[in-house]
């Protein structure tokens, strides 16, 4: 049996309210959020507000484990086909509606069953949910995943009041009334999102802030120059040439994490009538495009020595990355043969970013090295919401996104990976990968599910619906003024404990 000790829970600590603390933390976003519903979104900058709109029932701490929020304490079952939750009491939403189990149940069966919902694959193994006392939760599954607390620790596990998902439905995110530390204000698109304190938050006492205001500023420069005037108090993704920037300003602070997630260059193979396209159809060229890459150059001039070159969906770091499929050394002769074998001189392609300098360069970088070896790249640049739904929709040849990662490995692949998954905007389909992932899913063995991983990781590595090119790290600025802010590899801003000096 393995139980969440109640006590080890966020935010448990008592911290003392002084009179002093500023109204407002106004933080500035790399891009603007997606649709404010945890059911349907996808965006990491989605998951960085709801970090303090919507509490889970379990949270990650910033040594990467696994602790209760909303739930206070689990058990599986000896057959590992049941896990039961206590649930924290005492809790309200925003809209008064109280949190118990019933809510637990709706929330879960919305998150499966709402068509327009992303969570069905981080769901799956689950076949039934049922309230089995006021504040005690039972999951039933189809068979064992130990990856499902985990998913429970991300949107699969964030609650919602009931009562605004039955009344708005999928229109959900227009007005999200959820769990957390702040209710939900106003949003406009592409210039903020407000949110204020819940007063009758279960750990408000914790809570110094009373208002926050997120700005989603693309361009990390400008982003930077606002951080400075004092336009905003915190900003995420500093850019890594402007490091020294900030350490040079006696008003500023930083701080920073290698994250656990990772760049990708997706390739659209299966999803509708752009898969029909060279890169698409032809494993080979996509082979010969990752092989023209140096991915240590390239990591090294956009991200100055504070990310590092990948080419699995774990940094080489992680107990989970396979040594046996080492970081490759670019090889454009090879490359060329790959090209000349599929029946290419030239291969044309077109490949979607999202509007962001760092990733623009990044892709100007890539753009001239594949070049050498006969891709002759267009780069199409847009709003970062635009390329997510773009990806969903099959509107691509190739897409260039980031995946923030997640503390299971699961989380960095399954849903990428298997046939149907939410976040498999390539439609990749391979039979035997989803029978690696699934089983990988089913054991309590690390050392079992490490083989499943990596017997998946070699064939993802021959078919390449992805090309990973490294993995980041996060890095923060702030004003001196703000304190109590606690960085994590997986990037989330999280207010309890944080204080603004007037």
């Amino acid at each position: 049996m393995k139980t969440a000790n109640p006590l080890a829970t966020l935010g448990a600590s008592v911290l003392l309210a002084l009179p002093t603390f500023a109204a407002e933390l106004k933080i500035g976003l790399a891009d603007d959020a997606d649709v404010l519903d945890p059911a349907q979104s996808r965006s990491f900058v989605g998951r960085i507000v709801y970090t303090a709109l919507c509490d889970k029932l379990f949270d990650v701490t910033p040594d990467l484990k696994i602790v209760g929020q909303l739930a206070t304490d689990y058990k599986w079952s000896a057959d590992g086909k049941e896990l039961t939750l206590t649930l924290r009491q005492g809790v309200k939403f925003q809209d008064d509606t109280p949190f118990n189990a019933q809510a637990v149940v709706d929330n879960i069966t919305r998150a499966m069953t709402l068509p327009e919902s992303r969570r069905k694959s981080e769901l799956s193994s689950v076949s039934k949910v049922e309230a089995t006392g006021d504040y005690e939760v039972k999951f039933t599954l189809k068979a064992p995943d130990v990856t499902l607390v985990a998913q429970l620790s991300d949107r699969a596990g964030m609650m919602i009041s009931p009562k605004a998902a039955k009344e708005l439905g999928a229109k959900f995110g227009d007005h999200p009334v959820c769990s957390g530390p702040f209710k939900f204000v106003e949003r406009v698109q592409q210039d903020r999102i407000v949110l204020e304190k819940f007063q009758d938050y279960w750990n408000k006492d914790n809570i110094f802030i009373d208002k926050i205001t997120y700005r989603p500023i693309p361009d990390s420069a400008v982003r930077l120059a606002n951080l400075r005037s004092g336009d905003l108090d915190l900003i995420e993704r500093v850019a890594p040439t402007d490091v020294e920037t900030v350490k040079g300003d006696s008003n500023l602070d930083m701080v920073d994490k290698v994250n656990i997630g990772n760049l990708g260059i997706y390739f659209n193979v299966g999803n509708g009538a752009r898969a029909d396209n060279p890169l698409g159809k032809d494993k080979r060229l996509r082979q010969a495009f990752s092989l023209a890459i140096d991915r240590e150059a390239a990591m090294q001039i956009v991200y100055d020595g504070t990310g590092v070159a990948g080419n699995q969906p774990f940094p080489p770091s992680s107990p989970w990355f396979n040594k046996d499929l080492p970081v490759p050394a670019r090889d454009v002769d090879k490359a060329k043969a790959l090209i000349k074998e599929a029946g290419f001189d030239r291969v044309p392609v077109e490949l979607n970013m999202a509007n962001d300098p760092i990733i623009a360069q990044m892709m100007q970088i890539i753009q001239s090295m594949v070049a050498e070896a006969g891709f002759d790249v267009t780069l199409k640049a847009t709003e970062f919401a635009t390329l997510l739904n773009d990806q969903t929709a099959g509107n691509y040849q190739v897409s260039r996104s980031d995946w923030s990662g997640r503390v299971d490995p699961d989380g960095n692949t399954n849903q990428f990976y298997t046939t149907g998954a939410g976040l498999n905007d390539m439609h990749y389909s391979n039979p035997d990968v989803d029978k690696l992932l699934s089983e990988a899913r089913q054991s309590q063995d690390d050392a079992v599910r490490k083989q499943k991983y990596d017997a998946a990781g070699k064939i993802l590595a021959e078919d390449l619906p992805i090309v990973y090119i490294g993995h980041q790290a996060w890095i923060w600025g702030y004003n001196k003024k703000v304190t109590g802010f606690v960085p994590s590899p997986d990037g989330m801003i999280r207010l309890v404990g944080v204080k603004k000096a007037d």
